[in-house]
């Protein structure tokens, strides 16, 4: 693996710098707390198709650029630096269209695919449900199949993007027995079959829309079926090796940014007659922030790579999402204290971004989670079952 990037990542890297810095950076400043109305969303979508956001992982035929990993990790990670709230509309939509790409037949590519790719439709991924976290095989929302229509009855929680999308792969029982094998997927079209939503009041990432989805007895046809019939468990925990690299360079973007404002600000505050970034505590505390950011850095980029060879690797994406959400906790924390009163205060951006890296050591798998991923496949003995 190279630990560095080839000189048209660092090309890329520099233009969608410039281009969110002057077009994107306003509106993150605009709904720092507040929602992204869904209007708007598909218009900044829209704004960063040129770039490689959502259709640049895919090939050129259907109107992609055929970006390897790495290169979709450089687009996110600076997004995620300027507005992680958007960052994660995109990159959801993104996923959802992949999800489809890969587990669907011909018929759901050709009609789910170029709206998502095109910014007019949004999509979600529904799996959390109010009693069901961690262990996606214990789901009770039900799809049963009646005379070629799945009725589906069921709520979900803490759905990213929820209350604005158009389209979500929903993880149902598709047999009354319980059990791994009875677990499938489902693409739900909102305006074919509406289902309800509301939205959470949260901690941080609160551009973000994080919801509730109700499914009220609503009708899916039987051909949005998402690949076989009992398998979407397991295409469910596939897909979360890359969701968790991602999830990793979340939190490094907003560890930048916050690295970014307290080496500006240790510059420029004077105490005892010095800029503070001259005294010795400071530095002691710059040196641990840079470390933990270069370290999450290169977690999170090694399994962007892995996942770009097509290798099993859930040990190194569950590393690199451990590590650098607890490291951006840390980060965004440090740049709190080194502020002063000022950290504290909502006139700055420190508290915001710690808040919004402290969301990040829970989706897609907590901390403790990857833990028992990294021992059991280090020892082969699961902590669970």
């Amino acid at each position: 693996m190279i630990l560095e990037f080839t000189e048209e990542q660092q090309m890329l890297k520099q233009t969608v710098r410039k281009f969110l810095e002057k077009e994107i950076k306003p509106y993150a400043e605009e709904y720092t707390d507040l929602l992204i109305p869904k209007e708007l969303a598909h218009e900044l979508i829209k704004k960063l198709l040129p770039f490689g956001y959502v259709a640049g992982s895919f090939p050129e035929d259907m109107g992609g650029m055929n970006l390897d990993t790495i290169s979709q990790g450089i687009l996110y990670e600076e997004l995620f630096r300027v507005f992680p709230g958007l960052g994660g509309i995109v990159f959801i939509t993104q996923e959802t269209a992949l999800t489809l790409y890969q587990d669907g037949n011909k018929e759901q590519i050709q009609r789910f695919i170029p709206k998502l790719l095109s910014g007019d439709y949004i999509g979600c991924v529904a799996v959390t449900e109010p009693d069901v976290g961690s262990n996606p095989s214990e789901v009770k929302t039900r799809a049963i199949l009646e005379a070629g229509t799945y009725r589906m009855n069921g709520q979900k929680i803490w759905i990213s993007n929820g209350s604005i999308s158009d389209l979500a792969i929903v993880l149902a029982r598709t047999e009354k027995e319980a059990g791994k094998k009875s677990v499938s997927r489902l693409i739900v079209e909102r305006s074919f079959s509406p289902y309800s939503t509301k939205d959470i009041k949260k901690l941080g990432l609160n551009s973000w829309p994080t919801s509730e989805l109700f499914l009220d007895d609503i009708s899916v046809p039987q051909e949005n079926l998402l690949g076989e019939l009992g398998e979407g468990l397991k295409s469910t925990l596939q897909l979360f090796e890359r969701a968790r690299c991602f999830v990793a360079l979340y939190s490094t973007g907003i560890s930048q940014a916050s690295m970014d404002a307290t080496i500006q600000y240790v510059k420029e505050r004077e105490q005892w007659g010095k800029p503070i970034g001259q005294h010795q505590l400071i530095q002691d505390k710059l040196a641990e922030m840079l470390t933990e950011l270069d370290a999450a850095r290169l977690l999170a980029y090694r399994g962007l790579y892995l996942i770009g060879k097509g290798v099993r690797c859930d040990t190194q994406t569950s590393m690199a999402k451990y590590y650098a959400t607890e490291a951006g906790v840390k980060i965004t924390s440090h740049a709190i204290q080194i502020h002063g009163g000022y950290g504290l205060s909502k006139e700055f951006p420190l508290e915001r971004y710690f808040r919004d890296a402290r969301m990040l050591t829970i989706p897609d798998g907590t901390s403790e989670i990857q833990k028992l991923i990294i021992a059991r496949n280090a020892i082969g003995m699961p902590a669970f079952r």
